[in-house]
């Protein structure tokens, strides 16, 4: 897919990403402090299992789990020459669970460490490790990028360069703010919209860290700088923690899908879940949503 058939795809529809798969894998076991990609990629069958789910609720867009499949994220766990083979098993099996019923959206994220000056990772260094892991979802045959739960404008556009110095394939970027549209490391929503557009942004948005029904102004404040579509991907909720120190999210789907239906009558454009969410999440949106 081309920026030109995802703009003509996106143009005047609601298209439905899918929801979690973290949260929804420790449920199933999956341990914390681990290589979540060589795990995922090891559970292969749980992985088919819950994006078949996402396909039959409504999901028209997929995201491949290569989240940190990055070089500087697999080397906290002595796995940093593992970039192509992860990210290759991991867009296969998502591949075969769309069946070609829906787009496949290869994932990257922020690497784990900060950019100079707040850290020692320069632009240069970055670029590079993001050339490399797009090269090989390219090579994979995903049908668009997507950078998610990006911490900074900055980190971000750096992604956005290297994904169009290194393919032609059109990119979703979110950023993860706070209530107040403010990045954890830099910018806003607002300014994420017009600096990754004119970059060359098929889309841009924010993902995780808060619930719906917060997002109302920093929706509105991103639609009146946009010139290409909205995405949103929130948690169901803010998380509250319980006695084991896991988070629990409060949001059930209902309440989702109504909250999601007014940001929609706001500008958004590109709408799923982030964590906490189900299929049964995406099921809900697309029947109060329906378009």
């Amino acid at each position: 897919m081309n920026k030109k058939e995802f703009a003509d795809l996106a143009e005047g529809n609601i298209l439905f990403l899918d929801g979690a798969l973290g949260t929804n894998m420790v449920k199933k076991g999956m341990p914390r402090n681990i290589c979540v990609e060589a795990w995922l990629l090891e559970h292969a069958g749980l992985v088919t299992e819950l994006q078949q789910q996402y396909l039959e609720a409504g999901s028209q867009i997929l995201y491949a789990p290569t989240f940190s499949a990055n070089r500087i994220s697999l080397r906290k766990h002595g796995k940093e020459k593992d970039v192509e083979a992860l990210n290759k098993g991991l867009v296969e099996i998502t591949r075969k669970a769309a069946g070609g019923r829906a787009l496949v959206a290869g994932d990257l994220t922020t690497s784990g460490e900060l950019l100079d000056p707040l850290g020692d990772l320069t632009e240069e260094e970055l670029y590079e490790v993001y050339c490399e892991q797009i090269r090989v979802l390219s090579d994979a045959g995903v049908d668009l990028l997507v950078a998610e739960t990006m911490l900074s404008v900055q980190e971000t556009a750096v992604a956005l360069k290297a994904a169009l110095d290194t393919c032609n394939l059109p990119m979703i970027c979110t950023l993860t703010v706070q209530e107040d549209g403010r990045a954890l490391f830099g910018g806003t929503a607002a300014e994420a919209v017009e600096t990754l557009q004119d970059l060359g942004a098929s889309a841009v948005g924010v993902n995780c860290s808060i619930g719906p029904d917060q997002l109302k102004t920093i929706v509105t404040e991103m639609k009146n700088r946009a010139k290409v579509p909205l995405a949103v991907k929130p948690n169901a909720g803010l998380p509250l923690t319980n006695a084991n120190g896991e988070a629990v999210y409060q949001m059930g789907p209902e309440a989702f899908a109504e909250h999601m239906a007014v940001l929609v009558e706001l500008g958004a454009g590109l709408i799923g879940g982030c964590c906490g969410t189900t299929p049964e999440y995406i099921r809900m949106m697309r029947e109060r949503i329906g378009r």
